[in-house]
């Protein structure tokens, strides 16, 4: 006699296998297979390692731009929406809202000084970020440095606290996209994660289900970058302004370089240390000029044509802002920042100019000196990391110091020191390192 299982799945209006042949066969998926298999995966009638087959199929035979936005669209609506519709002007007008996207590096702590200088304008800024994973920061590790702020809110907290403060950075609540959470950790393990159309429906799933009314995407290229060759960032960032803009959202990208760090800190607490640098006026002329170009954009994108982000930066108005963003949060922007118990210094092995400072391995060894995880559950130390003295242009001398390494936990001082074997190349004096940040703009 012949069992018949409770799971049985005659019912289901496609087959996984079938769906996975196509992909295969190098076909196009219809947008009822498309919305059936994110579903049906979500549910758990698809089993992971079917998802496996098709997420590599699709990483080698690719998708066109009508099977990406229907997998962004799937992907969406497996859950919530937010709506800032409500937000209003203090003329009752609505507040317009934008957003910045940064596929991650190293020294990356643009959103920091951004999204308090961006809402210095009125436009409203809701940043939705996350944590760091191998040699790449993540936003919400360096903020938990703060004493007493917290990254996860509610709903209702954000959407307060954006017609309050005019800004907010936090974690994603799990009701937005969750088929890309699934989705992703199992790209995560199966060698899949470098899909251009997985990464880009990743991305803007999660960014259009956010609600807000104009994105701005920082695509990285370089060494320490996720897309290290310029012509697959670049296919990225089209690929992300194409579904941003189909799903009417005003969306722009900038190619930025990540062959060398950003600013003169990969860390966490003392990332924050250097973005509130920025916000004093000062800092690093990179972060800066990043910032104020994104902040240019944002605000653009939201239809605002006649702001001057350099000069909120110097006369005070975006740290006011950022004082109050970090305590409707729990925490107090003015209390000190943890601190690295050891530390130990790299010096400069020859005289000369500083022509490269490799991204990649001042990332790595961050990570390994506690800055960052190898996996999502593991611990980070908010007071390590590695300062650099000199970047490229820089005029050095043998014995002078380089950078300084930074950990809590000194036998980890060794492996960083691997790291930075090879990172920084010095050639004679009257050298000049080719070096731009912003690449390209997209629209």
């Amino acid at each position: 006699m012949t069992e018949t299982r409770a799971t049985d799945t005659v019912a289901e209006a496609f087959d996984a296998v079938d769906i996975i042949r196509v992909k295969r066969d190098k076909g196009t998926l219809s947008p009822e297979q498309i919305d059936w298999t994110i579903d049906a995966y979500t549910r758990g009638v698809i089993a992971d390692e079917q998802m496996a087959a098709l997420n590599m199929a699709i990483l080698l035979n690719g998708m066109d731009r009508t099977e990406i936005a229907r997998w962004t669209a799937a992907m969406i609506a497996s859950g919530e929406r937010m709506d800032f519709s409500s937000l209003r002007r203090p003329d009752g007008g609505l507040k317009y809202t934008s957003d910045k996207h940064s596929t991650g590096g190293v020294g990356d702590k643009i959103t920091l000084p951004l999204a308090p200088l961006v809402a210095v304008f009125g436009v409203a800024v809701p940043q939705l970020s996350g944590r760091g994973l191998g040699h790449t920061g993540g936003t919400l590790d360096k903020l938990e440095s703060i004493p007493g702020w917290r990254a996860s809110l509610s709903n209702d907290e954000i959407l307060a606290q954006l017609q309050d403060v005019g800004a907010v950075i936090c974690a994603a609540g799990a009701g937005l996209a969750p088929a890309d959470k699934k989705l992703y950790a199992l790209r995560d393990v199966t060698g899949t994660v470098e899909a251009i159309p997985l990464i880009a429906s990743s991305i803007m799933s999660k960014k259009i289900a956010e609600g807000t009314g104009s994105l701005v995407l920082d695509v990285k290229v370089g060494s320490g970058a996720f897309m290290k060759d310029e012509a697959k960032a670049r296919e990225l960032a089209e690929t992300m302004v194409a579904l941003g803009q189909d799903a009417g959202v005003n969306t722009v990208a900038l190619l930025t370089n990540m062959g060398t760090p950003l600013g003169l800190t990969a860390g966490n607490a003392i990332e924050v240390e250097e973005s509130v640098e920025v916000l004093a006026g000062g800092g690093p002329a990179d972060v800066v000029e990043l910032t104020v170009r994104l902040a240019e954009e944002m605000l653009a994108c939201a239809g605002v044509h006649d702001a001057d982000p350099a000069a909120a930066l110097k006369d005070g108005r975006a740290m006011d802002v950022w004082h109050r963003m970090i305590r409707a949060q729990g925490g107090d922007p003015a209390a000190k920042l943890p601190v690295a118990r050891e530390s130990e210094v790299v010096y400069a092995p020859a005289d000369g100019v500083v022509v490269e400072l490799d991204a990649l391995s001042v990332g790595v060894a961050a990570w390994r000196l506690g800055a960052g995880r190898a996996r999502k559950e593991d611990a980070v130390q908010a007071g390590a990391g590695v300062r650099m003295h000199a970047k490229p242009g820089a005029v050095v001398r043998a014995g002078e110091p380089l950078m300084t390494l930074l950990t809590d936990t000194p036998e980890r001082f060794d492996r960083a020191k691997e790291a930075l074997e090879h990172a920084v190349v010095i050639a004679p004096e009257g050298s000049r390192p080719a070096q731009q940040l912003i690449i390209d703009r997209i629209a």
